[in-house]
């Protein structure tokens, strides 16, 4: 073979076996890939000896664009700024305003009168204006010499009595009241103790009402006020020609509890309390829950002078010359002395003693019962004495209180029940066979015993056999006895309508007594936070005499005709017995028994 023989045949283009790649083919390997430098210095011509085709070989995948890439891509600037921010810029706006806002008001100083507003939180907001408030209030004004004094502002055409949530609310803004003035000249805080007792501390920065008028701190009347409430013994005419008490103390008979106990402990504390410190006492009835004051009870002791202006008679604080009174503020006035612990019946104190000697000056000066009721108990109190002495061997009287109703014992083991009547009788049993005759030496065997209570069903108990009722004038009816009274009408004869009668089985609740004279179809809703601020009618105030003259007229009696009464002091009205007894017969003579746990007498508790 020759040389031409192994000289390949010349290319023909022509041919179409032969493909012809196209001019946009690339057969450049890229820069990523394997031997970058060697590729890169090396010659790219086809005819070269080192020209292959390894750079058509992928030695490697290519890069996935799906994977994230090996170095992080540069963060971008956001061409809009972040919610947050724009609320943090408000912030900082809003602060720096509040800052210049406080500043201004700080250095301009044209508010001459600061009020404590009272929310549902127990901390104030001092707020300042420039005019009177239009509702009762204490305020800051600032004197004469340019320093700040407080004194409480009520208008002069306001109603009174305002309402017994307003006097306390009252009471907890003069606090605070007096805390800021202190602050503001720098002096420590007042101390707590704001009662109305004698080592009670006195505000030096309080200005009194008629003070604050007379130097023009607070304006004066302008007009002649319009007698309101209704104080008793208040006679315009019989008035006119006495001056103005210089201090006074005015009771309001105004209470959210259903009961009476309560509100005669707080009116003879602190008549007691008036007397001791030379104020004027008067009584005001305008609202009283059991109807006219004078329905029950003699007119009170009048003075000899007349009641101020009505803005003038303020709640706190106790230093104030014209305070008033009621059973909302009595806590806030005395509350350390008034609400001390029960004690042990040999560890009466001083300050207990004190009290019960207020308790018995304001008892001798008002429990004075109407002219009818009061002859009805002197005639029941002889008629028991004649029984007593018609007992063979002369026996004894031993009165019984026996509470039940809403009013549970101190008790542990009876707490959630009322102590069981065997341990009233048993206890009168024992207290008749100590009981000596002092003439003749003879031990008093039997007793008459009187029993008081405000559940019916007491008096039907076995253990009570034979036992007589404290008085007969007012009862209360138990539904056996009024469906006996039904069950007497005649049959034959048409009746009015009479709605489904009930009973005082139980004792005495709350919400029956708001329920009195009330249609049964609306007993459902009466007792409402709503109703009992709605005048009672004249109905309703009529039941409610009847129920509170009862229970006066039972205390009245026990106290005037037993030898011995028996309570639990849990119940106000054994409370009340004691007092009506008087020390010396009551816890000297130890004629005042507690059944109740071995608890010693106090005021009032809340």
């Amino acid at each position: 073979m020759s040389w031409r023989d192994k000289t390949p045949a010349p290319l023909n283009l022509s041919q179409a076996k032969f493909l012809v790649p196209s001019p946009r083919m690339n057969l450049r390997r890229a820069a990523s890939y394997n031997n970058e430098k060697y590729y890169s210095k090396s010659p790219l011509s086809a005819t070269s000896s080192r020209f292959n085709f390894n750079h058509l070989l992928f030695t490697s995948p290519p890069p996935s664009p799906s994977l994230p890439a090996l170095v992080p891509r540069p963060r971008k600037s956001p061409t809009h700024p972040r919610p947050s921010r724009i609320f943090r810029s408000l912030l900082w706006v809003a602060f720096l305003f509040l800052i210049l806002y406080v500043a201004t008001i700080t250095t301009k100083g044209n508010g001459p009168v600061s009020i404590p507003y009272l929310a549902k939180q127990p901390e104030f907001e001092m707020v300042g204006q420039d005019e009177l408030p239009d509702f009762a209030t204490p305020i800051v004004v600032t004197d004469t010499s340019g320093q700040f004094r407080w004194t409480v502002s009520i208008p002069v055409n306001a109603d009174f009595p305002l309402p017994v949530d307003e006097y306390t609310e009252m009471c907890s803004k003069c606090r605070e009241a007096a805390v800021r003035v202190r602050e503001v000249r720098g002096k420590n805080p007042p101390p707590q103790q704001t009662s109305l007792g004698r080592d009670s501390p006195s505000d030096k920065y309080f200005v009194d009402v008629p003070d604050a008028e007379t130097s023009g701190l607070l304006p004066g009347i302008s007009t002649p006020q319009k007698h309101l409430g209704n104080i008793i013994g208040d006679n315009y005419q019989s008035f006119m020609q006495k001056p103005i008490c210089d201090s006074s103390m005015t009771f309001v008979l105004e209470t959210a509890d259903a009961g009476i106990g309560n509100t005669m402990m707080e009116l003879w504390v602190f008549y007691g309390l008036a007397l001791k410190q030379g104020r004027a006492f008067f009584i005001d009835d305008s609202r009283w829950a059991y109807g006219k004051y004078t329905d029950m009870f003699q007119p009170p002791p009048i003075p000899d002078c007349r009641p101020p202006p009505r803005h003038h008679m303020v709640p706190c604080p106790a230093q104030a010359r014209h305070i008033i009174v009621s059973s909302a503020t009595a806590r806030e006035l005395w509350s350390e002395s008034l609400s001390k612990p029960y004690e042990r019946r040999s560890s009466y104190d001083r300050a207990t003693k004190d009290i019960f000697k207020l308790a018995s000056e304001g008892y001798r000066a008002l429990f004075t019962l109407s002219k009818d009721d009061a002859a009805y108990v002197e005639r029941r109190v002889k008629d028991l004495r004649t029984k007593a002495a018609a007992q063979k061997e002369d026996g004894a009287i031993i009165g019984m209180h026996i509470r039940h109703g809403d009013r549970h014992p101190l008790e542990y083991q009876y707490r959630s029940s009322y102590i069981p009547t065997e341990v009233f009788t048993e206890t009168a049993q024992s207290i008749a066979a100590d009981v000596i005759d002092s003439t003749d030496g003879k031990t008093k065997q039997r007793a008459l015993m009187v029993v008081a209570s405000d559940d019916p069903s007491v008096y039907d108990a076995e253990e009570l056999a034979g036992a007589e009722r404290a008085q007969e004038r007012i009862r209360l009816a138990g539904k056996q006895d009024v469906q006996q009274e039904d069950g007497k009408r005649n049959a034959r004869v048409m009746h009015h309508f009479v709605d489904e009668s009930f009973g005082w089985e139980g004792g005495f609740f709350g919400p029956m007594f708001w329920n009195l004279g009330l249609e049964s179809m609306s007993v459902s809703n009466a007792a409402t936070v709503e109703n009992k601020k709605l005048p009672p009618s004249e109905e309703t105030l009529r039941l409610r005499s009847y129920m509170g003259r009862a229970y006066l007229m039972d205390l009245a009696v026990l106290a005037g005709a037993s030898d011995r009464v028996l309570c639990t002091v849990s119940a106000m009205g054994c409370r009340l017995l004691a007092v009506m007894m008087g020390w010396e017969r009551a816890m000297g003579e130890e004629a005042w028994v507690n059944v109740d746990g071995d608890f010693g007498w106090t005021a009032l508790t809340w």
